[in-house]
């Protein structure tokens, strides 16, 4: 079954960044002195590879997965494991914002939300946030870690309810052979008037003052053939979504 979603989705993974360059997104270019802040989270073995040893991380001898080192070409990673603001250490002391001074943000095939995260992330949105968020209903890479194991990259990602509240939704087409098992992005009646669809898998949509782009295929960020060399595709959907 892997191997069937793998085949039908080396075409249809190009194609998401290929849509949304349609929409006004320039080739990646050389990151500018004051490299741009990216909020990060994510299951997907991103930021560290899969395996990598605590001992290897605090020695900074951690090979660097593929997908990093094509985000680090613009910008500079600040990995979150919350969204929402942290309680202070000491009585009295204030709250950390994980959230204060980001105006990018990507959620990527997440392991989940809590409340106080939707909260959090509908304000940062509306108040000026850029977001792109990826929520795939099947993820085709392979991973080490068996099913179950905390470390393994969310399988099905769940729909956290903020999403709902923007008019959005993901899923897989009823008629999966036609669409490549890639997941469809599906528009609510909330999100009508504020979102438009370059492609059946991609939403972009002005909430608030901020806005948010939805792609229900999560291909891009697994598999470094269908990212384009040095993860030039990734750096066009990151341009698109955030820059443009």
């Amino acid at each position: 079954m892997a191997m069937r979603l793998w085949v039908n989705r080396q075409s249809a993974a190009p194609a998401l960044a290929l849509l949304l360059a349609a929409c006004g997104a320039a080739p990646a270019q050389e990151p500018p002195q004051a490299t741009p802040a990216l909020g990060l989270m994510t299951s997907l073995p991103l930021y560290w590879a899969e395996g990598a040893s605590l001992a290897d991380i605090a020695a900074g001898t951690a090979a660097l997965p593929w997908q990093r080192r094509a985000i680090e070409t613009r910008y500079r990673i600040v990995p979150l494991d919350t969204l929402s603001p942290i309680p202070a250490l000491s009585p009295g002391g204030p709250e950390t914002d994980p959230l204060k001074g980001l105006v990018r943000l990507a959620v990527i095939q997440p392991r989940g939300l809590s409340p106080a995260d939707n909260v959090a992330l509908d304000s940062w949105v509306r108040g000026g946030g850029r977001l792109l968020m990826v929520l795939d209903p099947v993820l085709t890479g392979e991973y080490a870690a068996p099913l179950g194991d905390p470390r393994r990259p969310v399988d099905a990602a769940l729909i956290p309810p903020v999403v709902e509240r923007w008019g959005l939704s993901t899923s897989l087409p009823a008629d999966e052979t036609a669409q490549g098992h890639v997941g469809k992005v599906d528009l609510l009646p909330a999100g009508a008037k504020a979102c438009t669809q370059p492609g059946s898998a991609i939403a972009q949509c002005r909430i608030g003052k901020g806005e948010v782009t939805l792609i229900a295929d999560a291909a891009l960020f697994e598999h470094a053939e269908l990212a384009g060399e040095g993860g030039d595709e990734i750096a066009r959907v990151l341009t698109a979504a955030f820059d443009q």
